[in-house]
């Protein structure tokens, strides 16, 4: 299950990480988004492994549209939610490809002159 949400970063909390039982490094870092909508909502989202580094280029009060997926597990009878974010966007900063070209003085033709029959048809 995929799903995203756009919000305005209000936390990033520090890394965590430690050794499983299986003997394997693990390490995650979890970031509070506030969405904007009629009635604001606080999401915690989990990066866990090489995810981690997806905040680094993020600070609190931006932007930010976060795709995760949602998972739960059980544990001794109780069920447990993940919020696992694996993608983080800057809705303001357009793709390279939208983004308006630069123009120069020397782009623009030269103007025609009125009497000139330069005309296609």
């Amino acid at each position: 299950m995929a799903l995203s949400v756009k919000g305005r970063v209000s936390q990033i909390l520090k890394p965590e990480g430690g050794v499983s039982k299986g003997g394997r490094e693990w390490s995650k870092r979890d970031f509070v988004i506030d969405t904007e909508e009629q009635f604001p909502r606080k999401v915690c989202f989990t990066l866990f492994g090489d995810k981690t580094s997806l905040i680094n280029s993020i600070a609190v009060g931006e932007m930010v549209e976060v795709s995760f997926n949602l998972e739960s597990r059980e544990f001794n009878g109780k069920w447990y939610t993940n919020v696992n974010a694996w993608k983080i966007d800057k809705p303001d900063s357009a793709p390279r490809s939208e983004q308006m070209p630069e123009y120069s003085v020397d782009d623009i033709p030269p103007e025609v002159e009125e009497n000139s029959d330069d005309l296609p048809f």
